[in-house]
């Protein structure tokens, strides 16, 4: 895998990158060192996590992730030099006051969240330093529209841009990103740390699979236009976009142990929609007409897709790490992209 350039940053990755929010409820930690190690080893050099995780969030797994990583870091002098380093900081509580006792996400609140970070990951600097969702009222995580009606006081974008750049300036962060934003969130972030000499997100990481494409109509113009990379989440749908739920359902008692078949939680969500699921069966289908396994349909996907600089991968074993990594070169024809596309004018974006 040749490295890609991260938006206008020297941050320099591969162009698949290790999700790590499994770590510390579906992986134990030593599970969660060797997939890191056999990551590595595969010449993965670039790491995502976040405060918040592992996922599904609890008080008792707050930080985990993060601390795992710390912890493998420190038994393998000299990984952290190879690696890209990319963690989150959490945004308003969403029903997880054990982040912070605020409800909001002031400048404050970021400067202590990194400095958390930076103890949990046994590391002097975050190399790309994101925040999670937007701390202002945005249509996100299954929410369809906006509702200017909710709208209410909070950290001005300005704001958050000052923490960071200050964190930036204190070397304790290298780069900026987003996560789960907007074409207007992109684009005021861009506007006012190039008016204010302030720094300027690197990227963006949203979900982006066959089964939510909601990116391709708006924010990737602003994305193309504004220099800003996208890191895909999900690529295999939580799971759908495997072909393992599509005779079992996530329902049920026979179904395969995935998250989705786990946690109850997961099922309210985007993801378990039975929309969802409907059309990740007819992906998966098509892959199988095309002598594909529906997984490396969804990963190609992404992995030649124009619009994504890495896409973030999540496993539970080092055997779904390597098949995840497989995938790569993967190759989709004119023909079959059309087909992909037919699939998604009936469908939509099921799991936005």
């Amino acid at each position: 895998m040749n490295l890609v350039s991260l938006g206008q940053s020297d941050l320099r990755v591969t162009p698949i990158c290790l999700g790590t929010m499994t770590f510390g409820q579906q992986v134990a930690e030593a599970e969660s060192h060797h997939i890191l190690s056999r990551s590595l080893e595969r010449g993965v050099n670039f790491i995502d996590t976040a405060e918040m995780y592992a996922v599904p969030a609890t008080a008792e797994t707050c930080g985990a992730t993060e601390t795992f990583i710390g912890n493998w870091l420190a038994k393998n002098p000299g990984a952290r030099q190879k690696l890209v380093l990319a963690t989150k900081v959490a945004g308003p509580s969403r029903g997880m006051p054990w982040i912070r006792a605020g409800q909001g996400m002031t400048g404050q609140d970021i400067l202590a969240s990194c400095e958390a970070s930076l103890r949990r990951l046994q590391t002097d600097v975050i190399d790309l330093y994101q925040i999670h969702w937007p701390e202002r009222n945005v249509p996100a995580f299954g929410a369809l529209y906006f509702d200017p009606k909710k709208d209410r006081a909070g950290t001005s974008i300005h704001e958050q841009l000052q923490a960071l750049g200050e964190l930036v300036k204190a070397g304790k962060v290298r780069y900026i990103g987003l996560s789960n934003e907007t074409p207007y969130g992109v684009h005021e972030f861009v506007r006012l740390a190039e008016q204010h000499g302030l720094p300027r997100v690197a990227t963006v990481q949203n979900p982006y699979c066959l089964i939510n494409r909601s990116l391709d109509n708006g924010l990737d113009e602003t994305m193309h236009h504004l220099g800003v990379s996208l890191l895909a989440y999900s690529p295999l749908g939580f799971g759908l976009l495997t072909g393992k739920y599509d005779s079992t359902g996530i329902h049920g008692v026979a179904q395969p142990q995935g998250r989705m078949a786990i946690y109850e939680s997961m099922q309210k969500q985007r993801w378990g929609r039975p929309e969802a699921l409907a059309a990740a069966k007819r992906y998966n289908q098509l892959a199988r007409d095309n002598g594909l396994t529906p997984a490396q349909l969804a990963l190609a996907f992404c992995y030649t897709n124009w619009r994504v600089a890495s896409t973030i991968i999540g496993v539970t074993s080092v055997a779904q790490l390597d098949e995840c990594l497989d995938a790569w070169g993967t190759e989709l024809s004119p023909e079959l992209l059309k087909q992909i596309d037919a699939i998604r004018w009936e469908y939509r974006d099921p799991a936005q």
